[in-house]
């Protein structure tokens, strides 16, 4: 996941052209009615930021910790993040006024600290940082980069977190990208996603700025030619590139969601979402290079008019009018202000990148929850058992120390203390997505669950419940969470023996071969289809149906005609729930095979994730529906 910048800064002339987001048409009405309202929380999915800079005086940011939190050691590192943070979160009167300066602002570092330049950051990685985000009570999520895609498919995890960003109602805005074709990226490709591209002082399409099919109907193009942010340390410069167009359009939505507070609307960040496409001021040009508008240019006042009035017809032909006009107020001769002599200190410190397991809970007075104490994140995960080292140096020690001929695991039999020199991984499809590290009195005796779990050739499955700690490298350079797990609720097993379990409860009259599929086709469903980092309460909940044998049994024993195939499986928030719980509804919903117009059935139960361990609350409940 690469940033999507176009490197054509400038701070060593004297007077730079740049494009005053500030001129926007219709930006001036709209900040007569609000400047961004505190309860509106904007994520910013990027490098490190630093908040030290004197622009950010004033701005209500947290950063939270992620696999790459930390400030970077390199400044120049640290421009991306930073630039574009100060786009939207810039105090007024300051050198870099932002967008929305009154909006609360969430820092999500997820491109590391590399030699001199960021490190891209995968597909997983991003789907962790949106699912924190989500859960951090962000309404807007800004996305300053993009991975090149042919088949704009993104990965299962990363169509989970967009899943779970549509279940919330929360807003993505991303970019396109700075490839100069018609070519995709993720996750702007995905249609729920806004993606954002750039556009000149003139309001054409730049070179740079990627288009495609996708783009039509989810894309709009923003001034994205000599952008004024934040440099690390003090002092500003302009930059262009897509990276930079994203942030305005991240700022216009929250400035609209603050403008729905206003008026006594809850914020609906899906109808912000289709007020600035259905206003976007549509291409007009007699020729071929329509596409490269995508679906249209960035229009302030028709996007306001649809939030406040519900309509704009009547403003269009004006609009479009006042941007050709616009088009020359917006470029400004600008004098970069000179470089701090001494950056002020640091008013919110980030915390050090962890080197060991410590508690993942981000310092700081309040999040984008609003001041709620920050919960611990629990697991519940399903995958496969896997090691690895860490570091070279740990490799050969390891092996220096076993006896060449020995195997694995017969070594770590004679020597179960060295199972702790290991680093035990729960991996999804070969990836690893967990570190398990076993701590406190009971440590040996989930390393011993863990060799006996490695060991059992017959087991395809581990469950591991625990609380996220930290972060920890792997050998391969990957940056894993760490969980630490909870003994009582490690269970290990294959699809093929948890069948022959539940074969005991076969109910009479159905048929062994039709239980046996409709059971294996549920677990493959959850396992493969399903596949999650188990991390928000509806996946913990969905895996801990995967492992409830009993429940599974009362599904299947009602589900197994021939006739009746499995539809989908679905979790929603209970509607009813004890005191102090967190209750889901596991739903599988059966329909007929052979005659569409016959009933269908769903069945539900219901799972309790507030703790470690969920657990089942009351029986399994059934109805018949319309198929």
């Amino acid at each position: 996941m690469n940033t999507s910048t176009r490197n054509r800064s400038n701070v060593s002339s004297s007077a730079i052209a740049i494009q005053s987001i500030h001129a926007l048409s219709g930006l001036r009405s709209l900040y007569s009615e609000t400047l961004g309202d505190p309860r509106i929380c904007i994520a910013v999915l990027d490098g490190s930021v630093d908040q030290s800079h004197p622009c950010f005086a004033g701005a209500n940011l947290t950063q939270i910790q992620t696999l790459v939190s930390g400030f970077a050691k390199s400044k120049s590192v640290n421009k991306h993040g930073t630039h574009v943070a100060s786009i939207i979160f810039g105090q007024p009167n300051s050198s870099v006024p932002g967008i929305a300066p009154g909006c609360r602002g969430l820092i999500v570092p997820v491109f590391a600290d590399g030699q001199e330049e960021l490190v891209p950051c995968s597909q997983l990685d991003l789907a962790r940082a949106i699912t924190q985000a989500v859960e951090q009570g962000a309404n807007v999520i800004n996305i300053s980069g993009g991975q090149l895609t042919q088949s704009g498919e993104p990965d299962p995890f990363l169509t989970n977190a967009i899943q779970l960003c549509k279940e919330n109602n929360v807003l993505i805005v991303a970019a396109t990208g700075n490839d100069g074709c018609a070519c995709l990226h993720l996750p702007a490709a995905i249609a729920s996603v806004l993606a954002v591209g750039a556009m000149d002082a003139q309001l054409q399409p730049m070179e740079f700025s990627n288009w495609g099919e996708a783009y039509q109907t989810n894309g709009i193009l923003a001034p994205g030619e000599n952008i004024l942010g934040a440099v690390p340390g003090g002092g500003t410069k302009t930059m262009s590139g897509t990276s930079f167009a994203a942030p305005i359009v991240s700022g216009i939505a929250a400035l609209l969601l603050s403008l729905q507070l206003k008026q006594g609307s809850k914020p609906d960040p899906e109808a912000v979402r289709k007020s600035i496409l259905q206003s976007a001021l549509p291409c007009q040009q007699p020729s071929s290079n329509c596409q490269r508008f995508l679906a249209g240019r960035l229009n302030v006042p028709g996007a306001h008019a649809l939030i406040t009035k519900g309509e704009i017809s009547a403003m269009i032909d004006q609009t479009q009018e006042e941007a050709m006009i616009q088009a020359s107020a917006m470029t400004q001769e600008f004098t970069p202000a000179p470089e701090m002599i001494q950056p002020s200190e640091m008013s919110h410190p980030t915390p050090e990148v962890a080197t060991a397991v410590t508690p993942s809970g981000a310092e700081g007075e309040c999040s984008c929850g609003g001041g709620a104490v920050k919960q611990i994140q629990l697991v519940y995960a399903l995958g496969e058992l896997g090691t690895d080292f860490g570091s070279e140096a740990r490799r050969d020690a390891f092996y220096q120390a076993k006896p060449e001929e020995m195997p694995l695991l017969d070594y770590l039999d004679q020597n179960p203390w060295e199972a702790q020199s290991l680093i035990w991984t729960l991996n999804l499809d070969a990836t690893p997505i967990y570190a398990i590290v076993p701590v406190g009195a009971y440590a040996s005796l989930i390393y011993d669950r863990l060799r006996s779990f490695l060991r059992d050739e017959n087991i395809e499955r581990v469950s591991i419940p625990g609380r996220v700690a930290g972060s920890m490298k792997l050998l391969s350079g990957q940056t894993v969470p760490v969980v630490v797990p909870e003994v009582r609720g490690m269970y290990g097993w294959s699809i093929a023996a948890l069948i022959e379990q539940l074969m005991q409860t076969n109910p009479s009259g159905a048929s062994e071969q039709d239980y046996r599929n409709k059971i294996q086709e549920y677990l493959e469903r959850i396992y493969y289809e399903f596949r999650n980092l188990g991390t928000t309460p509806q996946e913990r909940a969905l895996n801990f149906s995967a492992t409830n044998a009993f429940q599974i049994a009362d599904v299947m024993s009602t589900g197994t005609a021939a006739d009746i195939g499995l539809d989908t499986i679905t979790v929603e928030k209970s509607p009813i729930c004890r005191p102090d719980s967190d209750c889901y509804d596991v739903k599988v919903k059966f329909f007929n095979l052979e005659d569409s117009r016959r009933a269908g059935k769903i069945f539900r139960f219901t799972v309790d994730v507030s703790e470690v361990i969920p657990v089942s609350i009351g029986r399994v409940r059934s109805w018949s529906i319309a198929s």
